[in-house]
């Protein structure tokens, strides 16, 4: 399987590149970054190949990069706090949709059938009628992305998500919050297994259901955790 990866820099893009490295069964990764990016484990494999595009919702000068390709997994994320709506739906639907119709249309075709399987992280509580801004932008993402003609399509909504291997977040009120946590995080991945996940079993949850599609198009985090 040969996928296409958006958001190799962030905290679940690392665990995702992580796993696609370690999977005999991914033979390709181009990772779509604004910036390059320094040597780690993804760059240091053979089957990553890093593009550079600085606008990711302009994917035109790369397109020829990105064809032929089975999945896309698109971990690309910000915070809604202190953002004003028309921001961030510029940075999260805009964006996102973008990208999506250039991958759509240049890869009309796949090893594993017709067309490519798109895969969203979006996140738990999402709904494009619910009251919080940051939720109605993502529930209309994931309803775009559902009804844009990919073969399959799957949301992924984790709730919290804890980083192994090394990985950390990008956010700075992220990386407090994880280092106040984490004598409890063990703990909290035991009691609740359908509320928590790691990096590594959002990066394994992911490579499955684009292989193998799932039930459901949309995946809450207890779904996520029994993949």
């Amino acid at each position: 399987m040969k996928v296409i990866l958006f958001g190799a820099t962030g905290m679940v893009g690392q665990g995702v590149l992580r796993e696609c490295v370690l999977d005999r069964e991914v033979t390709a990764v181009v990772s779509v970054v604004r910036k390059a990016t320094a040597p780690g484990l993804g760059r240091r494999s053979e089957k990553v190949r890093e593009v550079v595009a600085a606008d990711l919702a302009d994917l035109s000068r790369v397109e020829g990069e990105l064809m032929g390709y089975d999945a896309c997994l698109f971990c690309v994320g910000v915070s809604a706090v202190e953002m004003k709506e028309a921001e961030y739906r510029r940075v999260t639907f805009e964006m996102t949709t973008s990208a999506a119709r250039t991958l759509l249309r240049v890869n009309p075709t796949s090893v594993y059938g017709d067309g490519m399987t798109f895969l969203y992280v979006s996140g738990a509580g999402t709904n494009s009628n619910g009251r919080a801004m940051w939720a109605r932008v993502k529930g209309e993402t994931e309803d775009w992305l559902l009804s844009m003609g990919f073969k399959a399509a799957y949301m992924f909504r984790p709730g919290m998500i804890v980083p192994r291997d090394g990985i950390v977040s990008k956010t700075g009120w992220y990386r407090g919050m994880y280092a106040a946590m984490r004598p409890v995080l063990p703990m909290l991945l035991r009691m609740f297994p359908k509320h928590v996940t790691t990096t590594d079993q959002m990066g394994r949850a992911m490579l499955a259901v684009a292989k193998h599609g799932y039930a459901k198009q949309v995946l809450e985090a207890g779904d996520i955790a029994g993949v």
